[in-house]
């Protein structure tokens, strides 16, 4: 019978493509349809642009049974612009199913009766979905495909805990499929994709042609002077800066901070905390130089950067090469900046006939980040989300939407973004008042800088 179903549907899907006005499916579209149908776990690696969305949600439709009621493939997506296109494609495509869009910011009573209805395919980010769970808003007895659409986006933008807690809820999966358009994504365990099937259409040079490297020359052998300058003439754009030594990375945050440039540093001697925090302030802006040792070099969930400089060269190419690999991704441009002295050994893998880059005029200082993070000591575990962050600051806070950043919840405490000169006001405004009726303490999250601990 099954068969015959899929049949009917398979039938079905020549008017799908005539609805959606397409004669026929791309080289990539065609691989993904095959590959989705007959494998468990899929990493579909294709530019944007290239039609992703309808080479998953072809055969997605094949696999969805009629008789089924409740919800059977989850999506998840980044933003709710991508949610939205998803739901506009699947909606296009004309076929009887159900479809639902959950993200944050759109009204949840409308959801949760959107929701009572089940919906074939549900389309979310992964707070809200996580909410949704929470609430037991909707089954999932039923959800045997789930799909992490712009997956490489979602973990820059630090879903991690709320993918976690989801996928670990959908007990009874039986295809996974990871989209990405960059290739160098190395997979969470918790996603459970164990040697997926590989679909890889990243044309090869559009990753490494975007790419710029330049040398700066230091004058000097410590080449601290040398950075600043270089920084001076970023246009204020943040950057991330490579160096060989933990204790280097203190020390050039801290200088970068003597002279009036907003750093932090991130390395594998700080515990957990300083380091979640570290990057807390790098991801949200309060912080536009983040100094770090090869630890941030891979599998960091830190947004795209337009510039790398490299302190200190690493010994082995493939760290270099690693580090690079944190800009000039999407197909966007970046540059990576060497910066070197006369005294240094030279290595191998470096072309030292480069293009030069002199810096030494640029003095005039970045501008300061339009952030400060704010620290909430409730999260998760105190029943506080995103949702009542942003309530409470703009009710009580009287901040308006574009005064707020990013804000991320983790278990026992928050983080939220505001707007510099916002603060001041923010904080006497909500200083007495109470949150999901607790009070809970709400200060200007401190910067990781060695000098306070030693005060």
């Amino acid at each position: 019978m099954i068969y015959l179903c899929r049949m009917t549907n398979h039938h079905h899907s020549n008017n799908i493509l005539l609805n959606l006005g397409i004669e026929s499916l791309n080289e990539m579209q065609e691989a993904a349809q095959e590959t989705i149908l007959n494998d468990t776990n899929i990493l579909l690696l294709s530019p944007t642009g290239s039609g992703k969305t309808l080479a998953f949600l072809l055969p997605i439709f094949e696999i969805l049974e009629p008789e089924i009621k409740t919800t059977q493939c989850l999506i998840l997506v980044p933003s709710r612009e991508l949610a939205l296109q998803i739901e506009q494609v699947w909606k296009k495509m004309g076929t009887d199913f159900k479809v639902n869009v959950c993200y944050g910011g759109h009204s949840i009573d409308t959801e949760i009766k959107n929701l009572s209805n089940p919906p074939a395919v549900l389309i979310g980010t992964p707070g809200r979905i996580a909410d949704h769970l929470e609430r037991g808003t909707f089954v999932t007895t039923n959800i045997l495909t789930l799909v992490l659409d712009e997956f490489d986006k979602s973990l820059q933008l630090g879903f991690h805990e709320e993918m976690s807690f989801i996928i670990s809820k959908l007990t009874k999966l039986n295809k996974r499929i990871l989209v990405s358009a960059t290739s160098d994504i190395e997979i969470p365990k918790y996603t459970r994709v164990i040697h997926p099937t590989i679909l890889d259409f990243i044309p090869e040079e559009a990753e490494n042609q975007m790419l710029s490297t330049v040398m700066v020359v230091s004058k000097e052998k410590d080449k601290i002077n040398s950075l600043f300058h270089l920084i001076c003439s970023l246009k204020s754009e943040s950057a991330l800066i490579f160096c060989n030594h933990r204790d280097a990375a203190e020390r050039i945050s801290d200088t970068l901070n003597e002279k009036g440039i907003y750093a932090t540093y991130y390395h594998g001697g700080m515990d957990q905390d300083e380091r979640e925090r570290a990057l807390i302030q790098f991801r949200n802006g309060s912080v536009t130089y983040l100094v770090t040792t090869d630890l941030a070099a891979r599998g960091l969930d830190i947004p795209e950067m337009k510039h790398v400089i490299h302190y200190h060269l690493p010994s082995k190419e493939d760290e270099f090469t690693h580090r690079n690999g944190r800009t000039a991704r999407m197909l966007a441009s970046g540059t990576a900046y060497i910066l070197v002295h006369v005294s240094e050994k030279k290595l191998q893998y470096i072309d030292y006939s480069m293009k030069t880059l002199a810096v030494d005029h640029a003095t005039t200082l970045p501008k300061p980040p339009q952030f400060q993070t704010i620290y909430i000591s409730g999260g998760k575990k105190n029943k506080l989300n995103k949702i009542d962050i942003v309530g409470f600051f703009s009710q009580k806070g009287k901040l308006e939407k574009a005064d707020l950043g990013l804000i991320e919840v983790k278990d026992f405490i928050s983080f939220a973004a505001v707007k510099s000169k916002k603060v001041p006001d923010l904080l006497r405004l909500i200083r007495d008042e109470k949150m999901k009726g607790k009070k809970f303490k709400i200060e200007v999250a401190r910067k990781v800088i060695k000098k306070e601990e030693e005060k």
